[in-house]
């Protein structure tokens, strides 16, 4: 039975450290460009590359 109240209080703590990096990671915007990622990767930003050497 102490097992049991081991895992629990377990269970609990590493419930409360992920609850605890969920509030942190909202507090410093880490969520707040929802769309720019999706977007970013369908424009193509650089230039093309000419070839210039002549053989």
């Amino acid at each position: 039975m102490s097992a049991l109240y081991l895992l629990v209080l377990a269970s609990i703590a590493v419930a409360a450290f992920f609850l605890l990096a969920f509030i942190w990671s909202v507090r410093s915007n880490q969520f707040e460009d929802q769309q720019g990622s999706a977007m970013r990767m369908l424009h193509d930003n650089e230039t093309p590359q000419t070839n210039t050497e002549k053989i």
